[in-house]
């Protein structure tokens, strides 16, 4: 990911145009790359928020033979899309 890469995550709570913050994972910058937990917690990433979206629908049917029963549903999952606006490395 970098600065102004818009990301689709699970729903988070918050208004749109809201700033998120979230711990780095892993940061590769050309040839440097920074796993160690410790290096990790000097590093946050910040974003905003732009709205929410749904993902695609998701059919489900129940069935038991013989009895006549039928039931379908649906699910759609809520995501919430953010545009990264910072990457800052600490001390």
């Amino acid at each position: 990911m970098a600065v102004d890469d818009v990301l689709t995550v699970d729903k988070l709570a918050g208004e749109v145009g809201s700033t998120v913050t979230f711990p780095a994972v892993l940061v590769v910058d050309g040839d440097k790359v920074v796993s160690s937990k410790a290096d990790l917690a000097k590093y946050e990433v910040t974003g905003e928020i732009l709205g929410a979206v749904k993902g695609p629908k998701i059919n489900i049917m129940h069935y038991r033979s013989k009895t006549g029963y039928k039931r379908r549903m649906g699910h759609r999952q809520p995501y919430t899309q953010v545009k990264i606006t910072g990457i800052k490395a600490g001390k």
